[in-house]
């Protein structure tokens, strides 16, 4: 018999570190069945007969996002074995809030406090044995980081799975217990006598999803609601706040009675730390800095150097050279040759090349993570976006999205309201992912020689993009209304472990070497076969020219919708098209072209400035300004074919999904077509009627942006306020 195990706790409690360390290499990650929310389960180590569940996190079990109704509504409906409460131990006030709630359930629960050693290291002292008599189970104290105490919390935990449930200490005030024993013998007396107590708490709360669920009539609600508007009376407060205000009360004396402090005045490193990284006058000239040292590397020094490494000396010399040499020698076909050294090799290898400088990227994006950095930064971009309509919380995915689109995308379902998460959704592709660094690393190195702005101006390219769609979306009478409250814990800063760091960059750069032997292979060789065969002279076969070809065919058909933006070579337009496909892909084009045939004639190779083989794409644009214009246009536009169907996904609406696509792809063209006809015109070049149609989108965005709200959208907030009250 199977014992299940589900973590709950607050976000950053440590709860997913104690996961990859109860399960190690056995977890596995998949989709809630019938939403889109991701679970991660796995067997404990060493117990195959025990499953551990990993809730997503939650700060009590009265649920506003998707996420929180998921992992409530997994507690209360397939109701797991035991429940381990993970408390982070330097924040019991917070943390408690749901261990009083989880107790309530009926099922056994397990606390175990967290982040000891930061309470070791404070002289903090927590009494285990009072804690546990206070909160009616077991407390146990582990530090998840550590890596003390786990096993001894997932023994203690199995022990659990045979014996009762957990029974609540806490009692409300009388007349809220007069309500709930009313509660439970008119609607809730068919019920286990263990889960009656929580169903009553969430009717007196005048829980929507409950009502609904137990399908109570109008008759017996109309009962209900006479003893709760009663109680509301009696206390001078709504039902809601009565049973928080007592929850906290309640709180208050187990702390009191529980933790001995050593210092209650002190202010701790973290707290020295953040009142630089996080002030309102450093915090986004740091922020900056940092993100431009990390792309600086990534892309322009130590990344590249691995990178012309991995290019030209590994895939080039050890690969293509030595696999060609001997299938010639052992009389292959020639189009076979091609498919594999030029198709394959080339195609993927051109792609797979740059995957030194994703590992650097996700090295220091794991870096920021785990030491606490990331989470100040969504804090402090939430005063950014909070003026532009958005809530911090919105920036969350914006920097999940950097490691890759697809969870950046699942992220936004954190944010409450419906039109913030479809705004969210909308932009989060803006920023440049994992795959997007190829592209970056190509354009800066064939193009700009190697220039150290070209990287850090494309992420925040990206954040630009989104702040002036929210500022622009939010004036819209869809998109209308006041961004939600953001609320977070902040870890305390720490030392990242190299365990964490190691598993970022595995599971980050795994994702992407299995796309390369799935989805970039398969589009490399469609590319090499559409760039090697065509019709001559009526035939269609194997062509000398790739003039010829039906790649050469498909991209001039398709040029001049690019010619504005500076770019209308037949092989940058395929490289565009392809990149719908998969962003990495667009490298990948570049790679399968210059292996077919004489790179200098093929793309009149202008600088040979560039070991890696692919800095014959220089020739393909007329200057520096194009080749920027096709680098913008390529990281704003819409996202791959997985990152497209994640969005179909979230919005459930298939009109949202292609308004998102749509959006995307305009807002893209836009964007790179001021940058080329307006760069155009600086550099003294005539004025044409594209620059005056990019002046025109340009003042139309200016005044998007800078004109006050109309009185529609003000209509809107003001109903939305009303209904919110």
């Amino acid at each position: 018999m199977t014992i299940r195990i589900a973590l709950a706790g607050n976000p950053n409690s440590g709860k997913t570190t104690l996961f990859n360390a109860l399960t190690g290499a056995s977890a596995r990650v998949g989709n809630w069945p019938g939403v889109t929310v991701e679970r991660k389960e796995g067997r404990l180590k060493g117990h195959k007969d025990v499953l551990i569940q990993d809730l997503p996190g939650i700060y009590s079990l009265s649920p506003y996002t998707l996420e929180e109704v998921v992992a409530r509504d997994y507690l209360t409906d397939e109701r797991p074995d035991v429940i381990i409460n993970i408390i982070d131990g330097t924040n019991l006030e917070r943390n408690l809030y749901l261990t009083t709630q989880l107790t309530e359930l009926g099922i056994p629960v397990l606390a175990a406090v967290n982040m000891t050693d930061v309470l070791d290291r404070c002289g903090d002292k927590i009494n285990t044995e009072a804690l546990s008599k206070a909160l009616g189970c077991p407390v146990v104290c582990i530090s998840a980081l550590k890596g003390t105490g786990l096993q001894e919390a997932a023994g203690k935990a199995i022990e659990m799975a045979a014996g009762s449930s957990a029974v609540p200490q806490h009692s409300f005030s009388g007349g809220v217990e007069h309500t709930l024993a009313h509660i439970e013998e008119a609607v809730l007396h068919d019920l286990p006598e263990e889960q009656q107590r929580w169903y009553a708490i969430k009717l007196f709360e005048r829980d929507e999803r409950i009502i609904e669920k137990l399908k109570i009539d109008k008759e017996t609600w109309s009962h209900i609601e006479t003893d709760i508007a009663k109680c509301e009376k009696e206390l001078d407060d709504d039902s809601g706040s009565i049973i928080t205000s007592e929850r906290y009360t309640y709180i208050s004396g187990i702390i009191d009675s529980c933790l001995k402090r050593k210092n209650t005045s002190r202010t701790t490193a973290s707290d020295k730390i953040d009142r630089v990284v996080t002030s309102k006058l450093l915090g986004l000239p740091i922020f900056a800095a940092v993100m431009t040292l990390v792309y600086y590397v990534s892309v322009t020094t130590v990344g590249t150097w691995l990178t012309d490494f991995a290019n030209d000396t590994f895939v080039g010399v050890w690969l293509q050279e030595p696999v060609g040499a001997w299938l010639e020698s052992a009389g292959t076909a020639e189009w076979l040759i091609g498919l594999i050294t030029d198709g394959i090799i080339g195609g993927v290898g051109a792609v797979v090349g740059f995957l030194p400088q994703l590992l650097i990227l996700f090295f220091f994006l794991a870096v920021l993570e785990d030491c606490g950095y990331m989470a100040r930064i969504a804090f402090l971009m939430d005063r950014v976006f909070r003026k532009f309509g958005m809530s911090g919380k919105s920036f969350i995915p914006l920097l999940i999205g950097t490691g890759c689109g697809v969870p950046g995308i699942m992220a936004a379902r954190t944010v409450e309201q419906l039109r913030d998460r479809r705004m969210t959704i909308m932009t989060t592709t803006f920023m440049p992912c994992g795959a997007k660094l190829p592209v970056i690393a190509l354009i800066s190195g064939a193009i700009f020689g190697g220039a150290g702005w070209v990287a850090p101006s494309a992420y925040f390219l990206g954040v630009g993009a989104v702040i002036v769609t929210g500022i622009m979306l939010k004036k819209t009478k869809m998109f209308a209304g006041d961004p939600a409250p953001f609320v977070m814990e902040l870890p305390p800063y720490h030392f990242p472990t190299v365990q964490n760091i190691a598993r970022s960059m595995y599971e980050r750069g795994s994702a992407f070497a299995k796309k390369a032997v799935t989805i970039y292979m398969l589009a490399s060789i469609l590319v090499w076969f559409a760039a090697s065969f065509g019709w001559t002279d009526g035939v269609f076969g194997l062509v000398e020219n790739m003039e010829d070809s039906v790649l050469h065919s498909v991209g001039n058909g398709v040029a001049w919708i690019f010619a504005p933006l500076g770019f209308d070579r037949w092989e940058a337009t395929v490289a565009t098209l392809m990149g719908i496909v998969a962003k990495e892909e667009v490298v990948g084009v570049f790679g399968v072209l210059t292996s077919i045939g004489d790179a200098d004639a093929a793309f009149e190779m202008v600088d040979a400035m560039d070991a890696s083989g692919l800095a014959p794409i220089a020739g393909l644009f007329s200057g520096s300004l194009a080749a920027y214009s096709f680098l913008a246009f390529n990281l704003l536009c819409a996202p791959c074919f997985a990152a497209i169907n994640t969005i179909r996904q979230e919005m459930n609406n298939s009109k949202w999904t292609w308004f998102a696509v749509l959006y995307q792809c305009g807002f893209a063209y836009a964007a790179a077509l001021i940058i080329y006809q307006l760069g155009l015109l600086r550099a003294g070049e005539p004025f044409t009627a594209w620059t005056g149609i990019a002046l025109a989108i340009l003042v139309a965005a200016l005044y998007m942006l800078f004109r006050p709200e109309p009185k529609s959208v003000k209509e809107e907030k003001a109903r939305a306020e009303l209904s919110a009250a």
